[in-house]
Formats: C-alpha cells, sequence, structure tokens
C-alpha cells in the first residue's frame, strides 16, 4: 500500500477499503485488484499520476465471504472476474489495464 493512501472500513461493503486522494475528484473511481498484478499496480499507478482519486481493494487479501461479495457486485455490474476491474460512477466497468477507456471514461 502507498504511503499515501488511508484505509477505512466501509460498513456499506463489509470491507477494509483503501483509499488514495487525488486533485482529481470529478468521477467515483473503484478498482479491484489483486496484490501480485502487474497490471493491476499499472492501473493504480496511472490513476495516481493522473492524480484521480480512487478507492481500491486488494482482492485477495479479503476474506472468502469479501471475496463472494466482491464477485457478485462485479456480476452484478456486468463485469467478468477479471483483475484489475475499475468501477467508474458505479456503473462503468473497465476490466484491465486500458488507458484508452480510463482517459476516455475520467475525460483525461
Amino acid at each position: 500500500m502507498s504511503p499515501h493512501s488511508t484505509v477505512y472500513y466501509r460498513a456499506d461493503f463489509g470491507m477494509n477499503i483503501s483509499k488514495v486522494p487525488g486533485k482529481n475528484t470529478n468521477h467515483k473511481v473503484f478498482v479491484y485488484a489483486l496484490s501480485t498484478c502487474v497490471w493491476c499496480k499499472m492501473t493504480k499507478q496511472y490513476l495516481k499520476d493522473n492524480a484521480i482519486e480512487f478507492e481500491f481493494v486488494d482482492v485477495d487479501l479479503t476474506s472468502e465471504n469479501d471475496k463472494d461479495k466482491i464477485r457478485k457486485h462485479i456480476q452484478d455490474l456486468g463485469g467478468s472476474l477479471s483483475y484489475p476491474t475499475i468501477i467508474v460512477d458505479d456503473k462503468k466497468v473497465i476490466t484491465g489495464f486500458r488507458k484508452d477507456l480510463l482517459k476516455k471514461e475520467l475525460e483525461l
């Protein structure tokens, strides 16, 4: 975890979520990642480099119960179980490290 991110418990989701501050708060951005995934790390770095405020959870570090909630949440939004999965404004799902789609959705 970055020294600039904070961890807090989000009661509505029932797990610890990390928040990375950024100057660009135009969109709500949430990242489901794996702690060992290079593409996930690149996605987080891309968001940081563009000063995008975002929240994330490293799915592999969560409980089995939380993993089930995460899988259901991603599937309910129409996404596939692949990482990283980025959710913009609680509706747009981007799977994988896709600079082109991130740039478009985040209006960079």
